[in-house]
């Protein structure tokens, strides 16, 4: 009998990554209060790692305990810049200054997943990847924000390599999965070793 599988997650691009690897997922958002969680991480001096790694076990543990015997997904990702938490902007006038910030300079993206069962932890992993962003003008900044800002503003960082984004950077270093939020590969080797799914 095949052990289900929730995603503790309301994003799409998460639960289409695991549905085109030919996972049956279902996808179920947790209530959390993630700004608190994270200002209290901040607060207490926890780097950037820690505090996607918690989130993403606070996620999978709260649904985890509701759902016995299912293994849950729960994913969180940060962006440190120069050891700073940059998060998805309110406004379009934050996302420009985030980007003014960024530009030409190195930052990483980490995406964490934890899964749990029964409420307990089962694995972890925080996948990384470093970004160096081009020292783009001031108008295409601009302009880019206007253009995307409806899908921007749901992204750490304001950008989605995914979409016109990926031309404000000159390198990037690390896996593409790590970058849409959740290192795919690593889960799917615990998931097949585990049993969960056909290997």
């Amino acid at each position: 009998m095949s052990v289900p599988i929730i995603l503790a997650s309301g994003s799409e691009i998460r639960a289409t990554l695991l549905r085109n690897a030919g996972l049956q997922v279902e996808a179920m958002p947790p209530r959390v209060d993630e700004d608190a969680v994270k200002a209290a991480l901040i607060a207490e001096g926890a780097p950037p790692r820690d505090i996607a790694d918690a989130l993403a076990e606070l996620k999978a543990r709260k649904l985890s305990e509701k759902h016995p015997g299912a293994l849950v997904i729960g994913c969180d990702q940060v962006l440190d810049f120069e050891g700073a938490l940059l998060s998805k902007p309110e406004t379009p006038e934050a996302a420009l200054d985030q980007l003014r910030q960024m530009r030409g300079k190195r930052h990483k993206l980490l995406s964490a997943a934890v899964i749990c069962r029964d409420g307990r932890p089962e694995w972890r992993h925080v996948g990384q990847v470093r970004l160096t962003m081009r020292d783009v003008s001031d108008s295409y900044l601009q302009d880019y924000v206007a253009r995307n800002w409806d899908s921007i503003r749901h992204s750490v960082g304001a950008y989605k390599l995914e979409e016109e984004g990926v031309r404000l950077f000159t390198a990037i270093d690390g896996d593409y999965f790590t970058v849409l939020g959740m290192p795919l590969l690593e889960l799917l080797n615990f998931l097949m070793l585990r049993g969960a799914i056909d290997s």
